[in-house]
């Protein structure tokens, strides 16, 4: 079938299967290589992109549900200033290891600034509960978000 939605802020046209996942799409026909194949069952939160402004596992979602939608990654989000600001603090609070989780955590994080610019630590906690990181116990990424969103707030 052919599939029309918005990636990144550009209308696209391309071929999806009816079982094809955003992730498979984005991934391996569509060269978007910020969404991480992890668990592959929606618990580790690798492959998380904005569906129409909310963090979504791409795994879980299947193609052809985005259509005339907008689909929003790492790739297109990169130059926001909520975006710079959240990756300025996670390479200066030390949020990075491995880096796998990284571009989930992010999105997970730009969903929530949008919404919240001023979050607590537990709505932090909340709001990336479904990212797993391996590496890094959270503490530094948890920090990240928080001085973040000082910082967009003219704070810090």
């Amino acid at each position: 079938m052919i599939l029309r939605f918005r990636l990144n802020g550009e209308w696209i046209e391309c071929e999806a299967e009816h079982n094809e996942t955003l992730l498979d799409l984005l991934r391996e026909k569509l060269g978007v290589k910020s969404v991480k194949r992890g668990c592959n069952v929606g618990e580790c939160g690798a492959c998380t992109v904005l569906v129409d402004g909310e963090p979504v596992n791409s795994c879980l979602v299947l193609a052809p549900l985005v259509e005339d939608r907008s689909v929003e990654t790492l790739e297109g989000l990169r130059e926001k200033p909520i975006m710079k600001e959240l990756i300025e603090a996670f390479v200066e609070d030390g949020a990075i290891q491995c880096g796998f989780c990284t571009p989930g955590m992010l999105i997970s994080a730009y969903a929530l600034l949008s919404k919240n610019p001023k979050p607590s630590e537990e709505e932090v906690r909340r709001a990336i509960s479904g990212n797993l990181c391996r590496c890094t116990g959270y503490v530094n990424i948890v920090k990240a978000i928080l001085d973040a969103s000082e910082r967009l707030r003219g704070e810090g």
